[in-house]
């Protein structure tokens, strides 16, 4: 089980490319190093089950989590190319999709994220962040966060079933997310939905997750 994971979270403009390597440096290249090391023992066995816990964000983008979601992309498209492969050798990869998660992992990322400088970006940039994704995203963790047990028992539903799923997403409120990416095939759908819901209608998301 590959479970190690930084988080980065804020305007692009705030954070340094030296982070953003030390992210990629956990986030992915861990994995890859957690898979070279066991993978080849586990063809000549000719079976084996990796089971690498991404994100929600590894198969839809969200505003002001670029470099996070770049990460899980990557582990997304890692896992997928891999797959075919690692049947053949009779050996699963299954990548378990949680929405947000309430632990100190998020509890550390929104307080350096309130405390962080912004002077590098423009005002609005900063505001939109300070006083919209903030708040909203508190709202959403309060709402439809999962607890670190309830990730745990979906885990050990994928690990123990005769024939383990590629993908499992934790949290069904967020399917209809990923959902609209593939509705669309231009991308227009959900960009036009994420917009609206971020700048439009951000009060009526507030109310509907209280």
């Amino acid at each position: 089980v590959s479970n190690a994971g930084v988080g980065m979270a804020g305007p692009l403009e705030c954070q340094s490319l030296a982070a953003m390597q030390s992210l990629m440096d956990t986030n992915f290249f861990g994995l890859v190093r957690l898979v070279k090391e066991v993978l080849p023992d586990m063809k000549r066995r000719r079976g084996g089950h990796i089971v690498v816990i991404s994100s929600i964000m590894g198969l839809q983008g969200i505003v002001f989590n670029d470099i996070y979601s770049a990460s899980k992309f990557a582990v997304e498209g890692f896992c997928e190319s891999l797959v075919v492969q690692a049947l053949r050798f009779n050996v699963a990869i299954s990548l378990v999709e949680p929405g947000p998660v309430m632990t100190e992992f998020e509890t550390k990322l929104y307080e350096e994220a309130e405390r962080a400088d912004y002077s590098r970006t423009d005002p609005e940039t900063a505001e939109i962040f300070t006083n919209l994704y903030l708040r909203n995203s508190k709202d959403v963790f309060a709402s439809l966060g999962q607890t670190p047990e309830d990730i745990a028992e979906h885990t050990l539903r994928v690990i123990e079933a005769a024939r383990p799923p590629f993908r499992h997403q934790t949290n069904a409120a967020y399917t209809p997310m990923a959902a609209l990416k593939h509705a669309d095939p231009s991308g227009a759908l959900v960009t036009d939905a994420f917009y609206k819901l971020v700048f439009k209608y951000d009060a009526v998301l507030r109310l509907g997750l209280r």
